[in-house]
């Protein structure tokens, strides 16, 4: 199981292949990307020493773009039958128009946020989610 796909970056399917640095064996300083115009190809050079090794993939540097899953989507529209939660009649619904919401505070990750209400729409055919 160790060479399994999941354990093995070199083996991953799911996104680029792993991008890690490299050291030199002969000097144990990084190996950096070059290229060969004339070839073409790409390798890895000491700038310590003399050495170099041919690429093993293409890919030098991976920039993963993670986003934020819309806060709104994961409320779910049930929550306008809890009791516990308070309602209002000051924040009319910006798509239907109805005067009756629920609101809460929903925790968020990142500290430095400032407190964020959430309204829920209680009209049965609507329920729409909105920040304010």
């Amino acid at each position: 199981m160790a060479n399994s796909p999941t354990s093995n970056p070199y083996l991953r399917s799911d996104g680029p292949p792993f991008v890690g640095i490299l050291f030199c064996p002969e000097c144990n300083n990084m190996l950096y990307p070059k290229e060969d115009k004339e070839t073409k190809t790409l390798f890895y050079a000491c700038r310590n020493c003399s050495h170099k090794q041919l690429a093993q993939n293409k890919c030098i540097y991976v920039n993963k773009i993670v986003q934020d899953v819309d806060e709104l989507m994961n409320i779910v529209p049930d929550v306008v039958t809890d009791p516990a939660l308070p309602r209002t009649d000051c924040h009319p619904c910006p798509h239907c128009g109805c005067r009756d919401a629920v609101f809460f505070q929903a925790e968020t990750r990142r500290a430095e946020e400032e407190m964020r209400l959430y309204y829920v729409c209680r009209n049965s055919k609507c329920h729409h989610r909105w920040t304010e």
